[in-house]
């Protein structure tokens, strides 16, 4: 976490490398455990892309996830959503994984073809997590050209 990441940085990596290398870029940054890709399905998202920094298989439970249960309907909602506590925040009161989920950093990756929001690009911890907001505008940097590698998928 010690050099300053740069979008073009990421654009190499997605051009050199794929979208899975560009997510284990992203995440070196962060504090936070994973970074995933979700498609949006009806009802349910799909990942496409995890980076675990534990380095570990994807949990079963990280991979489809019911929209109405997911904080991805908050990017949906306010095209773009953060939580560094999920416990303590208000807005997830009720909410299904509020407390298991409890760092949510998240921006919307649109279609590539017809720029209709296709999925979203998080930072996502089972801890408290805060991200500064220069990892969110590369978060943000980062889904602009993500689409054109992964929404054919």
């Amino acid at each position: 976490m010690a050099c300053v990441r740069t979008l073009d940085a990421i654009s190499a990596v997605l051009a050199g490398d794929g979208p899975a290398a560009a997510l284990a870029y992203l995440n070196e940054g962060v504090p936070h455990r994973f970074t995933a890709v979700y498609r949006f399905a009806g009802p349910l998202l799909h990942n496409v892309f995890l980076h675990d920094k534990a380095g570990r298989m994807r949990p079963d439970f990280l991979a489809v996830v019911p929209f109405t249960r997911s904080f991805c309907q908050f990017v949906v909602k306010d095209r773009a959503f953060r939580t560094d506590n999920s416990v303590a925040d208000p807005r997830l009161f009720g909410h299904a994984l509020r407390g298991i989920v409890i760092s949510y950093h998240s921006v919307p990756v649109l279609d590539h073809a017809s720029g209709e929001l296709w999925g979203t690009l998080s930072h996502f911890d089972m801890r408290r997590l805060a991200l500064s907001d220069e990892e969110f505008e590369l978060l943000q940097g980062a889904a602009s050209l993500l689409p054109r590698y992964v929404t054919d998928i």
